[in-house]
């Protein structure tokens, strides 16, 4: 049975010390909530994050990674370094990465095969932009990015991968598609998957809602059948908003 995940992406904010201070504050209030919840820090935090976690349902995400083990690559994160400090998880082709630093889906499935090579769960994001959905271009662009960012992944390989749908339009716009939008895309990904390996590693793989989740409106998106939780962001940079998520997705 597939996993309900909460999932936090903190994107570019919080130094080391405002890292203590959230994970102090959140995780008394989580502490009898039975849940799978996912935090990704900048990299300047993963270590205490990861430290300060350790007895909890918390784990720790990368935002990203590079492509290579190791090597001359000024600035570039191994996955091996994450692996090292006891992350868990990696977030792979997030829609800021593909829009602002050039992460094509070349680079991509790179990224998510190293990941898993090196027992890391990638989360790979995709999603459309407005103009894309406007044209009624989304499921081309979705099936386009899940088929190249899972290229030449196997069958036990593709169960260990967390899919997370983030429709760009809807990322720190305050606009969300409806519960019935969302699912619509969900289900789409879920049949693509069951296409590509069959439908019992598509009812295993947890499919996220990135697009502006809060508290507000969580409720209504888990009762999705194919919405799986969610890859939150502004929602989990304050302990009270992503607790109440964190409850919202408990088991």
């Amino acid at each position: 049975m597939r996993k309900t995940i909460i999932a936090g992406n903190w994107k570019m904010n919080k130094t080391v010390s405002e890292t203590k201070e959230f994970l102090n504050e959140l995780l008394p209030m989580i502490k009898d909530v039975n849940a799978n919840v996912i935090i990704a820090t900048p990299f300047t935090s993963l270590t205490v994050a990861s430290e300060l976690t350790k007895n909890s349902i918390v784990k720790i995400a990368a935002q990203n990674m590079g492509n290579r083990l190791k090597g001359a690559y000024t600035g570039e994160i191994s996955p091996l370094m994450l692996k090292d400090i006891d992350v868990n998880y990696v977030i792979i082709g997030h829609s800021e990465r593909r829009e602002y630093y050039g992460d094509t889906d070349f680079h991509v499935n790179e990224k998510v095969k190293l990941a898993l090579e090196t027992k890391l769960i990638p989360i790979l994001c995709i999603g459309e932009k407005l103009e894309e959905r406007e044209a009624n271009e989304t499921k081309n662009v979705v099936k386009t990015q899940i088929v190249e960012g899972l290229k030449d992944v196997s069958k036990e390989d593709a169960k260990n991968v967390v899919i997370a749908y983030e429709p760009v339009w809807a990322i720190g716009t305050g606009k969300t598609a409806t519960p019935e939008m969302a699912q619509d895309v969900h289900k789409y990904i879920r049949d693509l998957l069951a296409d590509m390996y069959g439908q019992e590693v598509s009812d295993e793989i947890s499919i996220l809602y990135g697009g502006s989740m809060k508290p507000e409106n969580v409720v209504e998106l888990l009762n999705e059948s194919d919405i799986d939780g969610g890859l939150i962001g502004g929602a989990s940079l304050e302990a009270k908003s992503f607790a109440k998520l964190i409850e919202a997705g408990k088991n």
